[in-house]
């Protein structure tokens, strides 16, 4: 029975999952598209009340490289995957003066199904952002990992993209039982919930949603930016209301108004109102795009690790 509904799932999704690989196929090949908007396509966009834009629009400074900035680190590094069986790869970025001395914080930061443990880099460049930011006492220090989500031997976006969507979910254990693992093991980092945080963009949305919210023994700070169909339903990702708030210590959830896709993240931004559960939720001018993704990555990386009022 839950194997026929996970195909039918995956038969329903299929239009829209299909419409956002084609979409990150052509990114890939012509950068002149990286920076288009992908909002046409998902279904009609109906904004409510609360689809409003709390953060403004950062300007593209925020991702140029400045010379009167410390530099941090970023490197690809190999790890052993259990979950999968293989080796397998994951980007790491650590802040300016990394110090075996200090214990970091750490933002596992999700690709989309058309990417890989690259695409945060193409997209957002994040060691440039959060070196500006740093540098700017605007963000905490702290290590970000883009592993890839695709948990499979092969695990690059070719090929028949429906084979590949149940590794995406399989990722949850890979993510638990060994990306954090390793990290934990070759970094000098805090190990404790308090200390890490989960977000990703589209498909990386939704699984960041999937697997932050229903791990919050794991997780206390997690974003989803304009998250995908493989979202599950809001009563399954917070099925205890109370639990959930007196554990998280962040939730961002974000958009554009002109993303098709935007139902997903509506249902629940509505849930977690009609339960008061605190959150953000910014709708900002933007589609299915790096703009966006790259922008919320701005507002909600300094966010994270601080005190909430």
């Amino acid at each position: 029975m839950k194997r026929t509904l996970t195909l039918i799932a995956l038969y329903l999704l299929l239009p829209c999952v299909l419409q956002v690989v084609q979409a990150s196929a052509q990114d890939q090949t012509n950068p002149e598209r990286r920076d288009r908007p992908r909002g046409r396509f998902g279904g009609p966009i109906e904004l409510g009340p609360d689809d409003k834009q709390i953060y403004p629009d950062p300007p593209n400074s925020i991702v140029e490289k400045r010379d009167d900035v410390p530099r941090g680190k970023l490197e690809m590094i190999d790890y052993e995957s259990k979950t999968v069986g293989t080796t397998r790869k994951m980007n790491v970025y650590t802040p300016p003066g990394y110090s075996d001395e200090t214990k970091y914080p750490v933002l596992y930061l999700l690709h989309g199904i058309g990417g890989d443990e690259t695409e945060w880099q193409r997209f957002a460049t994040p060691d440039v952002l959060l070196d500006n930011l740093i540098a700017d006492g605007k963000a905490v220090p702290m290590i970000v990992v883009m592993p890839n989500g695709r948990a499979q031997k092969n695990d690059r976006a070719e090929g028949n993209v429906m084979a590949s969507a149940p590794a995406f979910a399989v990722f949850e254990n890979d993510l638990l039982n060994d990306v954090i693992p390793t990290i934990e093991s070759r970094y000098s980092v805090a190990v404790d919930r308090q200390h890490r945080a989960l977000a990703g963009l589209s498909m990386g949305g939704g699984q960041s949603l999937n697997f932050g919210l229903t791990h919050l023994d794991t997780f206390a700070w997690v974003g989803g930016f304009s998250s995908a169909p493989n979202t599950k339903a809001p009563k399954e990702l917070i099925p205890d209301t109370e639990s959930t708030k007196k554990q998280l210590e962040l939730l961002y959830l974000s958009c554009g108004n002109k993303d098709g896709l935007i139902k997903v993240s509506q249902r629940v931004q509505r849930y977690l109102k009609e339960n008061d559960i605190p959150h953000h939720w910014n709708v900002d001018s933007y589609g299915h795009d790096p703009t966006h993704w790259r922008n919320n990555l701005y507002h909600f990386v300094q966010l994270l690790f601080k005190e909430t009022p």
